[in-house]
């Protein structure tokens, strides 16, 4: 297949670093395990997408990075320092935009930092440089409202990214909208990653769309939750730099797709 597998036991100076991290609901006999033992580093530039069937805790694994969620047991280091509760250095993208239908597209991207009390010209200068990077220039004195579901979903990016976090996590940031919207809104989050190379956890449940948008590719099985694929995907079109069709024509392609197939409904034979 051409894929590197990927040392969990890896050690890195920056990045995310998760370890021995176990999550259950309920106290005593009676509590669920949801995580059990998970254990992985991320790189400062990373693109990782993480999939896995509903229910396997790819949400409640986010949750923990983010800072939302305790862990019952385990670690979260970010650059190598204790991470237990939300931080500007992990910024977080939703399946929905969340934006202040009140405020203008520049002022909603300047929220966070206007709250985090950084001096008025570096939040325009920021808010200028990321609408601008995620191509909303036009849209800066627009409300919400006026924008296409694509649009909102670049302005919450703008948004997350105008903190500059070390690392970024996308929670099926794609999965409502439309089939051409959605493969517009993976190229300019290709774009963005290649001038940024921010460090990206991005869940989906789509096969194809890790494929294209992963550097790495993680799967997750339930029962409880623990990760059973963790490897470098060799048809990262960010890194390769082929056009969508012929990426899917690469001979590559349908093995790695069955094998992740696979993978996620629990077969982990090596196809």
């Amino acid at each position: 297949m051409g894929t590197r597998a990927v040392n969990a036991a890896e050690t890195v100076e920056a990045g995310v670093r998760l370890t021995d991290i176990s999550l259950a609901y309920g106290d005593g006999a009676g509590g669920r395990p949801v995580l059990q033992g998970v254990n992985f580093t991320l790189r400062p530039d990373d693109f990782v997408c993480v999939l896995g069937p509903s229910g396997c805790g790819k949400s409640s694994l986010l949750h923990i990075i983010a800072g939302y969620l305790r862990p019952t047991e385990g670690t979260v280091r970010i650059n190598g320092v204790l991470h237990t509760r939300p931080d500007p250095q992990v910024g977080v993208v939703f399946q929905h935009h969340n934006l202040f239908p009140w405020l203008s597209i520049s002022e909603n991207v300047a929220f966070g930092l206007r709250m985090a009390g950084i001096p008025r010209k570096e939040r325009m200068r920021r808010t200028a440089d990321y609408l601008s990077l995620v191509g909303l220039e036009s849209a800066a004195s627009l409300l919400p409202h006026q924008l296409s579901g694509g649009m909102k979903q670049r302005a919450a990016l703008a948004r997350t990214l105008a903190a500059e976090p070390s690392i970024v996590l996308m929670d099926e940031p794609f999965s409502a909208l439309d089939a051409l919207t959605r493969e517009s809104m993976q190229q300019h989050l290709i774009g963005i990653w290649q001038r940024t190379r921010t460090c990206i956890f991005f869940i989906t449940h789509d096969v194809d769309e890790a494929l294209l948008l992963g550097r790495r590719i993680m799967v997750m099985q339930p029962g409880p939750g623990r990760f059973v694929e963790d490897f470098e995907n060799p048809l990262c079109q960010a890194e390769i730099g082929l056009p969508l069709h012929e990426l899917r024509a690469a001979k590559e392609y349908i093995p790695l797709r069955q094998r992740l197939m696979m993978s996620i409904a629990g077969d982990r034979t090596e196809s």
